[in-house]
């Protein structure tokens, strides 16, 4: 069984790492359909390059939105289940 401590290293490792593709993600997707919307999308494709995953020399467009997803669900689980831990700080205190 996995501990607390264990699960808790996970997540440290994971969110900072997780951090920048989300936010990337997201402010580009954002920020593309607001050109789209003012019907400039032409001179911005680069944008909707970037959300796919496609940072020029490095393409990852093929596992770029698995990636995203799969360290968002560990994320997910990793701090569902320290949620759902019982906490040994008011365990104490109901006990006192």
């Amino acid at each position: 069984m996995i501990t607390t401590k264990t699960l808790r290293q996970i997540h440290r490792f994971l969110a900072p790492i997780m951090l920048l593709p989300i936010v990337l993600t997201v402010l580009t997707g954002s920020l593309y359909q607001l050109v789209d919307i003012a019907g400039r999308d032409d001179a911005f494709e680069w944008l909707l390059d970037l959300h796919k995953g496609n940072f020029g020399v490095i393409d990852l467009q093929t596992i770029y939105p698995f990636l995203n997803s799969l360290g968002l669900l560990a994320l997910i689980a990793t701090d569902i289940i320290m949620w759902l831990q019982p906490k040994r700080r008011f365990q104490k205190k109901l006990h006192s």
